[in-house]
């Protein structure tokens, strides 16, 4: 139970010997100090990481046309790629079980008209479900859908920062917007978390873009997602046979690289991953060796504090105190002091991570913090070592008589 005597003599003890105490408080603080900072900061180079990812689903295919740069069959060096309709067909049909969705894409550059105000944006005419492939949020009404394909409807939705620009705090939903010429029916609002550059884009039906711009069956470029019960290297494997087939269809060269392109996210996934992976063990590393030199600190300070008060416990023998009550007054006094220090460094760490966190934003750092759990382990982990390093020699003094203890230097 809770014995206030023992209290008022483990504050006595701590008052009277303050630069001991100090010493033991510092030597925690400064460990769980370092350990917060190093975590936060590899937290933080990790959430860069993460938000980077973030702008598209992690699972994301694009392929996209460019002119090629060897002659083949026949063929010119020059020679401009062009997808189309069929190309969308072939790729839905070939590789139904591996594509979880798939859209052409077509994008140009209009005039934006609301009233009084314009602007330019870029228009993607684009298939349903391609806000999944953009991690798009609709924030108000919906996205494009499969009617509005068939019956190339002249709708759009419009992102964040469109409906900023041309309609101030007003909602946009249900308004119409002048686009080249052309007025069209808002039928949704989205947000994405690539930010205000990604929130400037107006997405049309796929059909309508490609009647109204060209009445031609051309397309741009393809983005899909992969099966996402695909593994990367199944992914890899998946896209690079793609990309094979498609150079085989338009007769470009195997060894082209710049006549059909392709990125999967899933290579980017698999070097990221690596890299997360050694920048966690490397932390890890660094944070325990904090923490064992932590220890050994925390260690050496309790075992000189023992052997300096090897003539008090002596005198609290000779009047009565039994070992088990001495040994329990040092455990507790280094409690104490491991907890207060511990929490004292912890906060300093978390403060000094939040007060200089925006400005570490241009080294590649986002949002760099810890969680309290991992840190309250590292403390927890101190306080266990104070408490072995004063229960070994506290037991042993506890031992000596009370005679020898008296005549200790």
């Amino acid at each position: 139970m809770f014995d206030l005597d023992r209290w008022r003599e483990i504050f006595q003890s701590i008052s009277k010997n303050k630069l001991r105490s100090a010493l033991s408080g510092f030597t925690v603080a400064f460990a769980i100090l370092l350990f917060t900072l190093l975590f936060g900061i590899g937290n933080g180079l990790q959430n860069t990481f993460k938000n980077e990812f973030a702008k598209d689903a992690i699972n994301s295919i694009y392929i996209w046309t460019n002119t090629t740069t060897k002659a083949y069959k026949g063929h010119q060096i020059g020679r401009r790629i062009q997808f189309k309709n069929e190309d969308f067909k072939f790729l839905k049909e070939k590789y139904s079980d591996k594509i979880q969705m798939i859209s052409p894409r077509l994008q140009r550059t209009a005039k934006v008209v609301y009233k009084t105000e314009e602007d330019s944006y870029t228009i993607r005419g684009v298939y349903p479900k391609y806000d999944l492939l953009e991690s798009a949020e609709v924030t108000e009404g919906r996205f494009l859908n499969i009617r509005d394909i068939n019956e190339k409807a002249k709708v759009v939705v419009i992102g964040r920062m469109v409906e900023k620009d041309l309609f101030g705090q007003i909602s946009a939903y249900g308004k119409q917007l002048n686009i080249g010429g052309i007025i069209y029916k808002i039928i949704g609002v989205f947000s994405d978390p690539g930010g205000d550059s990604d929130e400037r884009y107006i997405y049309i039906p796929f059909t309508t873009m490609q009647q109204i711009y060209g009445n031609n069956d051309y397309v741009d470029e393809f983005g899909m997602t992969y099966n996402p019960e695909m593994s990367i290297d199944e992914a890899l494997a998946f896209s690079n046979k793609m990309h094979r087939e498609l150079k085989k269809k338009h007769e470009v060269s195997p060894n082209d690289q710049r006549g059909i392109g392709i990125n999967n996210y899933a290579s980017g996934n698999k070097e990221v991953s690596s890299m997360m992976v050694g920048l966690s063990i490397l932390i890890l590393i660094i944070g325990f060796g904090t923490l064992i030199a932590g220890v050994v600190g925390i260690s050496n300070i309790m075992v000189y504090i023992v052997k300096e008060r090897t003539k008090e416990l002596g005198i609290r023998k000779a009047i009565g105190a039994t070992p088990k009550s001495i040994v329990s007054m040092i455990m507790l006094e280094a409690i104490l002091i491991t907890a207060i220090s511990g929490y004292f460094g912890l906060m300093l760490g978390v403060g000094i991570l939040e007060l200089v966190g925006p400005s570490l934003e241009k080294y590649f750092i986002l949002n760099p913090g810890v969680s309290t759990p991992v840190v309250v382990g590292a403390t927890i982990t101190l306080i266990l070592a104070g408490m072995i390093a004063g229960y070994l020699p506290a037991k042993k003094a506890a031992q000596i008589k009370p005679i020898v203890a008296l005549r200790a230097d």
